[in-house]
């Protein structure tokens, strides 16, 4: 699979060139295009997809400008642009051209764009795959089991933050939260704090309380739920190849050449909305 980037400031990017065009995790797929331009950045990228240099000529990505300039150069495509209120221009171009799509968290800067992205996918039948790596931290899956009681997420995004505001990094929070409760079926009224530095949203998933507080500073992600038998609280701290799982389902959605489901469609929306409830309790 010949795969193209699209956002390569990301350093995520670092780490998808590391493991397919460096580590071949997934066989001859590679990243073979990277748009944006011939800037310094995209310069470095395609030196450190040859193989730590040890590549032939033809193996380097080549750089393009635009997202659109993807296509009919490769077959799949990894958007990765921090600021996800530029992802649906992005992303529905792509797909209407029939391209495989990823899209870094978060799928988009609201959730009217994060459907649109979707139906664009199930419009023309394209492979879609988004998601948050903390989804798939070991600690998540030492935190799972029957439907909890009660929990409650926490960890770093600034409402003012220059990539997107709460939605750059709370998307974090949003998912976790969701993974945690089953990805409950839609959530109740919103209310939200914040002062100094933080902001604290408070909501049911479900029959599930959930709390959300975001913090400006820079700190771990962290998460707590409460069940009948007691409370279990872990640090979801993110292992070196953190993204190697979001790859490893991207590849998988991609190879399978389905849109996504309505009930995958509802999951990729939900926690955007989630964001858009608690933003619009900020201003």
């Amino acid at each position: 699979m010949r795969i193209g980037v699209a956002g390569t400031e990301s350093s995520h990017v670092d780490q998808f060139v590391r493991l397919l065009n460096v580590e071949h995790r997934h066989g001859d797929a590679r990243v073979v295009a990277l748009a944006g331009g011939d800037t310094e950045r995209n310069r470095a990228l395609a030196a450190a997809a040859v193989d730590n240099g040890a590549g032939n000529a033809e193996d380097v990505p080549r750089l393009v400008g635009a997202p659109a300039d993807l296509v009919g150069l490769v077959d799949a495509v990894l958007i990765c642009t921090r600021d996800g209120r530029a992802h649906r221009a992005e992303a529905v171009p792509l797909i209407e051209a029939g391209l495989p799509v990823f899209v870094d968290k978060p799928l988009a800067g609201s959730a009217a764009d994060a459907a649109a992205v979707v139906h664009a996918a199930k419009k023309h039948g394209v492979p879609l795959y988004e998601g948050s790596a903390l989804r798939f931290v070991p600690a998540i899956a030492e935190l799972a089991g029957d439907r909890p009681k009660a929990v409650h997420v926490t960890g770093p995004a600034d409402p003012a933050g220059p990539s997107g505001g709460l939605y750059f990094y709370g998307v974090h929070l949003a998912e976790a939260a969701l993974q945690l409760t089953g990805d409950a079926d839609g959530f109740g009224p919103v209310d939200v704090r914040s002062g100094d530095g933080v902001v604290t949203a408070l909501t049911t998933l479900g029959d599930t309380h959930a709390t959300l507080t975001f913090t400006a500073a820079q700190g771990p992600f962290h998460a707590t739920v409460v069940r009948s038998g007691g409370v279990d609280a872990r640090e979801l701290a993110l292992p070196r190849d953190y993204l190697a799982p979001v790859l490893d389902r991207f590849m998988a959605v991609a190879a399978k050449g389905e849109p996504p489901s309505d009930a995958e469609a509802a999951a990729m929306v939900a926690p955007v909305a989630l964001l858009d409830a608690i933003t619009a309790r900020l201003s």
